[in-house]
């Protein structure tokens, strides 16, 4: 099996949360079926994810964006409360590990008690 963008996108397609991929000026590259359907053509590819955000929440990824340059790896973001959910930036780094873009990526954070009960 070839390793391409119609099998990288059925992958990310599978994930459950979000993804929304931004190049270094943050345009948006790349949303996987779970972000199509949240966003329901409010922003979409080839559009600035500023136009999303506050501008508080714009200094953050700018924020986050500097610190991935210095060499952080993924960093957490937020928990949202109304949504049960953790977030993370998430930068992406060429073969060099220069960075190129980010995303944001997203978990439902839940009790970590074993599923059998016992425990």
């Amino acid at each position: 099996m070839e390793i391409n963008f119609e099998l990288l996108s059925a992958i990310l397609d599978a994930y459950p949360y979000q993804v929304v991929f931004c190049d270094r000026q943050h345009i948006i590259r790349y949303m996987n079926k779970a972000a199509h359907q949240l966003y329901d053509g409010t922003i979409g590819v080839g559009d600035s994810i500023f136009n999303c955000h506050n501008q508080d929440s714009c200094r953050k990824i700018e924020a986050f964006l500097a610190r991935a340059d210095a060499g952080e790896g993924e960093m957490p973001e937020a928990v949202n409360l109304q949504k049960g959910e953790r977030e993370f930036f998430t930068p992406v780094r060429d073969k060099g590990g220069k960075v190129i873009g980010y995303f944001e990526r997203h978990e439902w954070y839940w009790d970590l008690k074993p599923l059998d009960g016992n425990g």
